[in-house]
């Protein structure tokens, strides 16, 4: 993409797959780093992308032991996805929960963009003993924001659910997906190679030959409809130091009024990047690595 070099991909991460009973399925993940060693960092995607998609952001971590997984409802976990009735985003919660034992021996940095970085924030609140830094990139983290419970048609109405309800969710083949969203809307600023893991994760065949969404849109809106106001008290209750790279336009943490007493401890440190919208690992992936290198040696 033009202005912006693409970061050499250092490693080919190893697919993993988790058997969950207790939770319907099994959720996907790929592994970077030496697989001798204890696990790092816990990395979780945003609201419709998947763990590839941050393949190029988090393959030159050399050294470290990362896991990106792929949460439920996106690339190839396969955990149920029900829409009704659901309790915020606590199902990505207990499912991480349910994960970690499998996964890692001792306490992890736990690290997310948006819906990413707020489950990150549900897990590390409920078990403080699995979690010993937070590093989080944009998150949802709305204190003000109307609970979909308090007012279901508002938030069935927000621009973000109705615009998640109308993405075109079948191609011919992944290259036509990707020649529709190159240097388009979300994806304007992305370099080809993450666009191109995005899409690689992010479609799988149909019965008819075509290509369909992983994510499917009104799993992506129902996620969109269903954030609920225990994000933000967990961000004050956690114990653990919290690390939160904020975008400077578009931003989804809305925390401005909150800051003097957020950030009066010195446990949260938030930092506004220059330059960036929501999409900020995507634009500025060193910073992302540095703050995640810098969290996996404290």
């Amino acid at each position: 993409m033009d202005g912006q070099a693409i970061e050499p991909i250092t490693e080919a991460p190893r697919a993993r797959r988790f058997p969950l009973p207790s939770r319907g399925g099994e959720i996907a993940a790929l592994e970077f780093g030496p697989a001798d060693r204890p696990l790092d960092i816990l990395f979780c995607h945003a609201n419709g992308f998947n763990a590839l998609t941050y393949r190029s952001i988090l393959a030159p971590l050399e050294g470290l032991r990362v896991l990106a997984i792929d949460l439920r409802g996106h690339g190839a976990t396969t955990l149920p996805t029900p829409i009704e009735d659901r309790d915020g985003w606590k199902i990505y919660r207990d499912d991480i929960l349910a994960l970690l034992p499998f996964v890692a021996e001792t306490p992890v940095v736990m690290a997310g963009h948006s819906m990413g970085g707020a489950s990150s924030l549900l897990v590390a609140a409920a078990a403080p003993e699995k979690v010993r830094s937070l590093v989080l990139f944009d998150p949802v983290l709305m204190p003000d924001a109307l609970s979909a419970a308090a007012a279901p048609s508002a938030v069935a109405q927000s621009p973000m659910v109705q615009g998640a309800l109308r993405r075109r969710a079948t191609f011919a083949d992944k290259a036509a997906a990707f020649a529709a969203y190159r240097g388009r809307g979300a994806f304007a600023t992305w370099s080809e190679a993450q666009l191109a893991d995005y899409v690689e994760a992010g479609f799988v065949a149909t019965d008819d030959g075509q290509v369909t969404l992983a994510c499917a849109p009104a799993w992506e809106a129902s996620n969109f409809a269903s954030y609920d106001p225990d994000i933000y008290p967990a961000l004050v209750a956690e114990p653990c130091p919290i690390r939160i790279l904020r975008a400077e336009t578009g931003s989804t943490c809305r925390i401005e009024d909150r800051l003097p007493d957020l950030t009066a401890s010195g446990r949260v440190r938030v930092e506004t990047v220059a330059g960036t919208s929501h999409f900020l690992p995507m634009e500025r992936p060193d910073l992302v690595r540095q703050a995640l290198w810098a969290a996996a040696q404290v």
